[in-house]
Parts: C-alpha cells; structure tokens; sequence
C-alpha cells in the first residue's frame, strides 16, 4: 500500500522517513494546494525520493497547471511527465527529482 498525504497537508514537518511518494491535490482551491504542494517537494526531496507521483485531477486542468508551472525550472526537478496507462493518465504527473 502506498502511503499518501492527504491534503490539506497542514503544512506541518514530517520526519523525513514517513514522507510518502504522492500527494493528492484533487478537490483544493489554488490557494490551499500550492502551498501544500511547494511544501511536499522540499520533504520528498529531503526524504530522498527520486520520484514523485502529484495527483491532481483531470478536470478543468488548473491545478495540473500550477504543478506544472512550479515544476518548471524548480532546482529540484530534473524532469516531469504527465501520468502513463495505469499510473493515473491525465490526472496525474510524474516528477523525477535531482539526487540529494
């Protein structure tokens, strides 16, 4: 079972050990999930995943756009992709992050 963090992410500092490897953004506003989000990157770097999973929904596509925006250029952020057949498709992004 994969562990998740259930956002609103309270934006509370997690061991580095029991950071999971996805968030889910579905059903935030913009103002609860970037926060959340730029949080979540920092500690899933910190927590030395080389790969992240954001779920972020397929309708509308505004979400999907902050992440995306945010993950260009970001300097912990090699590369991202949009979800494959059974990763989640379109409602989901792929982050690869730089090694620690």
């Amino acid at each position: 079972m994969m562990l998740r963090y259930l956002v609103p992410y309270n934006l509370k500092r997690s061991r580095p050990d029991n950071v999971p490897n996805e968030i889910s953004l579905r059903h935030l506003t913009v103002d609860e999930a970037l926060p959340a989000f730029k949080q979540y990157l920092n500690d899933a770097f910190m927590a030395g995943h080389m790969i992240i999973k954001i779920i972020h929904g397929k309708s509308g596509g505004v979400i999907r756009g902050l992440v995306w925006e945010e993950l260009k250029g970001h300097p912990l952020v090699q590369s991202y992709r949009l979800g494959e057949y059974g990763e989640g498709g379109s409602g989901v992004t792929i982050a690869y992050l730089e090694r620690r």
